[in-house]
């Protein structure tokens, strides 16, 4: 089996060049602010074309997170309805750039909401997009309303968007740290989430600052945080799919957690 590919998240202004710095085959990048709605932004001298072009010789995948406001499950019609415009010019722009995929985080619902009507939100947001590269749905650590922090609440977002136009062009991005401050057994997890997915296509790999079922989203680098190391390499070797570190520093740290791992991985 080839080795996995392992990468990290980084300015978008020079990926490429990042990604070299890192020795990395792949990268994660943000189009813009992630606490704005006012669009995508590629700060690429070059534009989207050339960025695209760039990391096709380089041999870089090109991964894009979405912005953290996007909540396509809310019954706010303020808040979801810009997500929903939102969500569509990320995944434009990322086609534009040739990344492989779109990560975006679950949502949530307000606490006197029926749970139903995020589910059913989600299967509505995925009809009404045209997936033009896969959009990933990524587990989150917090929240008691949230789409897809409890295995139980992802199936139901599972169950809703199966039938919905598109489906085959979602994907599921697992978050170690996410999983372990959510309350999910990391023991387990990537078995739980395939079963209910089938498919796990991207691992943010991130130690976390917390103890387990904390609910605190606070990434740390690899071996300095609350996750035993061995299960966290071992989350990692079963979901067998591409990486990304979102721990903090630059490339000297992010070099140092990718040896960190590669050596546990064998």
């Amino acid at each position: 089996m080839s080795p996995l590919a392992i990468g990290a998240h980084v300015d978008q202004t020079d990926p490429i060049d990042e990604a070299r710095a890192r020795g990395a085959s792949l990268v994660q990048i943000f189009l813009g602010d992630p606490q704005s709605y006012k669009g995508p932004v590629v700060n690429h001298p070059g534009g989207a074309q050339a960025l695209r072009e760039e990391a096709e010789q380089a041999g870089v995948d090109l991964y894009v997170h979405a912005p953290y406001i996007i909540n396509v499950a809310t019954t706010n019609n303020r808040i979801r309805i810009p997500s929903r415009k939102l969500l569509q010019q990320h995944v434009d722009t990322a086609a534009e750039i040739g990344a492989k995929g779109l990560v975006v985080h679950g949502g949530h619902v307000n606490a006197a909401d029926d749970p139903e009507k995020g589910f059913d939100n989600w299967r509505k947001a995925i009809e009404a997009t045209d997936l033009k590269v896969p959009v990933l749905i990524e587990n989150t650590a917090g929240g008691e309303h949230a789409m897809a922090r409890h295995l139980d609440r992802i199936a139901r977002v599972w169950e809703a968007i199966s039938t919905a136009e598109g489906f085959d062009r979602v994907g599921f991005c697992l978050d170690t740290c996410h999983a372990h401050a959510g309350g999910n057994a990391l023991e387990t997890v990537v078995a739980d989430v395939t079963a209910i997915t089938g498919r796990i296509d991207l691992v943010h790999c991130n130690d976390s600052r917390d103890e387990f079922d904390s609910g605190a989203d606070r990434h740390t680098n690899c071996g300095q945080g609350r996750i035993d190391p061995e299960l966290l390499a071992a989350v990692v070797r079963d979901a067998n799919a591409p990486v990304v570190l979102e721990t903090p520093g630059g490339a000297a740290e992010h070099t140092a957690d990718i040896a960190w791992l590669r050596e546990r991985l064998g």
